[in-house]
């Protein structure tokens, strides 16, 4: 029951598309990333997303159109919906999914990360 900073967790990684798990609830995980550059297509046929941006701001691309996502406001992206976050500049985020969430989904690349770090 310890409150957690985003800001001084944010400072503990540089990596991007690189998930840390900071907290859970009720199965979910709460996880902090840095997003910079182009992620891949992918979908989770299972679990929602939620997107929350704490700094900067990322464009998510759907098939049919673009979303852009600003400091302090989340977008949800529904169980099924292909996607793939763009970010111009380093934007923070941190996102609420089921554990079980894979970050690259239904898509296996260099980017898929089977174990997160906690801090």
């Amino acid at each position: 029951m310890e409150k957690v900073n985003l800001g001084q967790k944010f400072q503990l990684f540089t990596e991007h598309w690189s998930p840390k798990i900071v907290g859970e609830l009720n199965g979910q995980h709460v996880k902090l990333a840095k997003l910079k550059g182009e992620f891949v297509w992918h979908k989770h046929d299972h679990e929602d997303e939620l997107f929350f941006v704490v700094k900067g701001n990322f464009k998510m691309e759907y098939r049919d159109r673009t979303v852009i996502v600003n400091e302090n406001e989340f977008l949800i992206v529904p169980k099924g919906v292909e996607h793939k976050p763009v970010a111009d500049k380093e934007v923070w985020v941190m996102l609420f999914e089921p554990a079980t969430t894979l970050n690259t989904g239904d898509t296996e690349n260099e980017l898929t990360k089977h174990i997160l770090d906690r801090i």
